[in-house]
């Protein structure tokens, strides 16, 4: 075995044709390739695979049958392997408990260093808490009231409302005889109580006494017993002058007595029943009832729809109660709702139950009718917060807002979190720092700790440095703790990974990383560049799948695989260093040489003339901004990572594009208004949600070319004489599947402690149907043939059925003409799913006046790939459609005929347009990082 190599032999997973190669250790190694020529099933299928297997059987048995075997890869031998981590394109938790700080692991360190180093402080005084032991309380007692007659008592119930009788006779039956209540000493009479609706301070006379150095050992008897009763609190009464003093073995206010749990890290977690917010349960908001939305106009009666929700609903039941509620307080259902009694409105919105009577003049009688209406605002609020189901809870959040919590203020602590602090910040404060002011506060804060608190805090604030610091090399420094982790764009989630991974400082390891410049901008590329560098210098072996030109020519080794993808890639091509892979012919050196480019249009295109115009934008970061988009053009909008580009265009267009055209229900950032929106009659939005990834979806169910196909095989003669329904060609459905392997084309066997084995099935050799369906045809080919062809073979075999032919082209047209309709989706590379949901939305009939939306369609793809792209985006846009683009790629901005450019820098230093036009007029401008970069492109 070579010391300095990872040898892999005889690597067949999925397209890898049987092949060998050695990848240097302890270097930055590139793997490289058109999309789906193997990549990943080199470093993840079958590098990181086999390195999780060896981990796993490391376990016992026991604990293996727990964990599930992992399936051995399909390789003869991989020598020289480390330990691996991967680093993979999984977007982050959309979890609302999820931010920045809980995902780097930053304040799980703040909270330690607030349970163990933080000074209390009382949320009633302001004053610094104090706790004490035993010994220190006696000695206390017996030196400040020596001589004094002195009443101990232990606190049980402190301002609450209630009338407390059975408490009173249970503290009677424990034998003692007086309590303080209120202030004042007073017997224990038999079915004594208090007024039920004031609040109260009760306290046990535990023992009166007169404080004496020989009484010590009554003392002590008297403070355990009033420390049992009280929770661990006492206070002591001066006789003569009425006055009171408390102890606590935990935090205590010395004057108001208020007390604190001791502190744990758990207290600071808004994820934790210790630590958050009663009110909003520790997610910094709640949703509340807005009363306006439910009464729109109250100059317009109940009759006539005044209150929305029953306007939609029109349910018997409530118009019935409303209707007795009006009766009881003497309005009619056509008064205006501004001219309805407030007890009355208020029973409608907030529900009551009574009984009343109500003399009948026409017959002489009295009726009796009873109200018991729970109020159409509780009603709301009840269905948002209980239901399951989806659509009530849409609807009932349609008459609700979600605001800060009046009670943390958004922090998520409970009040008594936020009053231990260090240095005057409390932990929320410091989560509210973006990263740069962090660092810059424990830079000062060490010096300024007590000895006591730099003997317990100085590790863990190294800790905290270290992890700071790697978020500021990887070009995060505008973010802070407590960002939401879902508003994160892609490039800040992977990034963020990467430095909670190259925190831990792991030494030996193989990293594999899944493209970590997506959603970077070229000026962040470098950073991320070097701490793949400082990665690789501490002793620690970097596999990157990267299509990046920076990248590769930055990397100590590169290797390419091809020469095309699918069944025509899975080689190695060329391994060898940057320098030697420009001398060869692939087709990754053409692109990196120049030999081969993505040519610049002669012209950019006029446009139809029309704009849309969104003017004061000002959700998350941005600053109040306005924006012209011109219609019929490809426009592409570029910025640092978290310049706002999601949220103007994501956030804010699509959604007030997506109300407008199809009565979409996702609310926009705010914005003050739009014009123009007459000139755009269909929205398609290609976000960088994943495609549906299990075995049973395939680019013919996801694309819905496969419903087509199974209506077409409906309609032959032969189904129709055997009354074969579509269904019957589907091996999602019993009817027509193989019931052997339930349509799956392979059947699991399981082997206990080794991982599980697939083998065709033997009944219908792995062609998922049964045979009566196999016997149906369609140009002498079955539906399981159908599955088996690759695109290109697909697209000639449907010409002359419009509806298969224009989606199978479709997908033929992005460059994936070599996969199969039925290939396995799991088995599809970042690349192609992300190419195959491109090719399901472009494949939808256009109008000419279609907008697309893109959201950094070049994820996953190379050089050659992307110029397949464009090529496809571009006959949309010459048919007079707007194509709108989120990108970073140079390949992509240089072909734009308008670029929008948002900055200058990211989080709060960022939310500007800092400059509009054709790429010749971009690189024009001075403090634009995109025009620098495009200078290069261009020239």
């Amino acid at each position: 075995m070579s010391e300095n190599y990872i040898d892999v032999q005889g690597a067949r997973v999925h397209n890898l044709k049987n092949i060998d190669v050695k990848i240097p250790r302890e270097k930055l190694v590139v793997i490289t390739g058109l999309s789906g020529s193997g990549k990943s099933s080199l470093a993840f299928d079958t590098i990181y695979a086999e390195g999780q297997r060896r981990y796993i059987e490391t376990f016992s048995a026991y604990a293996r049958q727990f964990l599930g075997g992992l399936e051995r890869p399909d390789v003869d031998k991989i020598d020289g392997l480390s330990p691996v981590i991967a680093i993979e394109q999984k977007t982050t938790s959309k979890s609302p408990r999820s931010t920045v700080g809980t995902i780097t692991e930053v304040y799980d360190f703040l909270r330690l260093l607030f349970a163990r180093a933080a000074d209390a402080y009382s949320f009633n005084s302001g004053e610094k808490m104090v706790s004490y032991s035993d010994e220190q309380i006696i000695d206390l007692i017996l030196t400040d009231f020596d001589s004094k007659k002195v009443n101990i008592l232990a606190p049980v119930i402190k301002s609450r409302k209630g009338h407390y009788r059975e408490l009173f006779e249970q503290i009677s039956k424990q034998g003692f005889v007086k309590v303080r209540v209120d202030g004042q000493v007073i017997d224990i009479e038999k079915g004594m109580r208090l007024d039920r609706y004031k609040t109260h301070d009760i306290e046990i006379v535990i023992d009166r006494l007169l404080v004496e150095k020989k009484q010590q050992k009554r003392v002590e008897e008297t403070i355990k017993t009033a420390m049992y009763h009280g929770d661990d609190t006492i206070l002591v009464l001066d006789v003569e002058t009425n006055k009171t003093r408390y102890f606590s073995r935990s935090l205590m206010c010395p004057t108001s007595g208020i007390s604190y749990p001791k502190p744990e890290p758990n207290s600071f977690s808004f994820n934790s029943p210790k630590g958050a917010c009663d009110n909003c349960n520790g997610l910094g908001t709640v949703n509340e009832v807005n009363i306006d939305k439910i009464i729109p106009d109250p100059e317009v009666s109940i009759a006539n729809g005044g209150i929305a929700p029953i306007n939609e609903q029109k349910s018997k039941w409530i118009l019935k109660q409303i209707e007795l509620i009006a009766e009881r307080y003497q309005f009619k259902l056509t008064t205006p709702i501004n001219k309805i009694p407030k007890e009355g409105l208020d029973v409608i919105l907030y529900g009551g139950k009574e009984k009343f009577e109500v003399l009948s003049k026409e017959m002489g009688i009295t009726r009796s009718y009873s109200i018991d209406f729970e109020g159409i605002a509780n009603f709301i609020k009840y269905q948002f917060d209980e239901t399951s189901s989806v659509s009530i809870k849409r609807w009932a959040s349609t008459y609700m807002d979600e605001n800060n919590c009046s009670v943390c203020g958004g922090s998520r602590l409970k009040v008594e979190s936020l009053h231990f602090k260090i240095q005057g910040k409390n932990i929320a404060d410091l989560a509210d720092m973006d990263i740069v002011q962090l660092a810059d506060w424990f830079k000062k804060v060490k010096n300024k700790l007590s000895k006591k608190q730099t003997a317990i805090a100085s590790e863990i604030i190294k800790e905290i440095e270290t992890r700071i610091q790697f978020l500021l090399d990887v070009g995060l420094d505008y973010l802070a703790l407590n960002r939401s982790s879902k508003t994160l764009s892609g490039g800040e989630a992977q990034r963020i990974r990467l430095a909670t991974q190259i925190g831990s400082q792991l030494v030996g390891v193989l990293y594999i990383l899944d493209e970590p410049s997506i959603g970077l901008h070229q000026r962040d590329n470098h950073r991320l560049i070097d701490s793949l560098q400082k990665l690789r210098d501490i002793g620690n072996s970097v596999l990157v799948v990267e299509h990046d030109k920076d990248m590769i020519e930055q990397a100590d080794y590169v290797i390419d695989i091809g020469p095309k993808a699918g069944k025509f890639g899975g080689e190695i091509i060329s391994s060898s260093t940057p320098k030697e892979l420009l001398k060869s012919h692939t087709l990754t050196a053409d692109y990196i040489n120049g030999t081969k480019k993505i040519e610049i249009p002669n012209k950019r295109r006029i446009g139809n003339g029309k704009v849309l115009i969104l003017e004061g934008a000002t959700g998350n970061n941005l600053k109040n901004v306005t924006v012209t988009l011109p219609l019929g053009k490809m426009i592409c909008v570029t910025g640092v990572s978290g310049s706002g580009k999601s949220t103007l265009i994501n956030e804010t267009l699509y959604p007030i594009l997506n109300q407008y055209i199809y009565r979409g229900v996702k609310v926009p950032m705010p914005y003050k208004s739009i014009t123009g929106l007459e000139h755009v009659d269909k929205i398609i939005d290609i976000n960088q949600s994943p495609i549906g990834r299990t075995p049973r979806s395939n680019p013919a169910t996801y694309t819905g070319v496969f419903s087509e196909i199974r209506n077409l095989f409906a309609k032959t003669p032969e189904a129709l004489i055997r009354g074969y329904k579509p269904g019957r060609f589907s091996f999602n459905v019993k009817e027509g599947r193989c019931e052997t392997c339930e349509g799956g084309g392979v059947r699991v066997i399981e082997m206990n402690f080794l991982p599980d084995v697939y083998v065709e099935c033997e009944t219908c050799m792995g062609k998922r149907f049964d045979r009566e369906t196999l016997e149906i045809r369609y140009k002498g080919k079955s539906i399981s043939d159908v599955l088996n062809m690759t695109i290109d073979e697909s697209v000639k075999f449907f010409e002359h059925i419009p509806k298969i032919h224009r989606k199978v082209k479709t997908i033929k047209d992005v460059g994936l003409g070599y996969i199969t309709l039925g290939q396995q989706s799991t088995t599809l590379s970042g690349g192609e799913a992300q190419r195959i949901k491109l090719a399901t939305e472009l494949s939808k009939k256009d109008t000419g006046n279609t907008f697309y939306i893109l959201d950094e369609p070049t994820t996953g793809l190379h050089f050659e790939d992307i110029d397949v792209l464009m090529k496809v985006l571009n006959k949309l846009t010459d048919k007079g459609n707007t194509v709108l683009i989120i990108e970073h790629n140079l390949d992509v901005v240089k072909l734009a005929d308008y670029i929008i450019d948002i900055g200058p820098e990211g989080g709060k230093n960022g939310g500007n347009v800092l400059c509009t036009g054709t790429p010749e007029e971009i690189i024009k401008v001075e403090n634009s990082y995109t025009a620098q970069f495009l200078k290069k492109e261009l020239h």
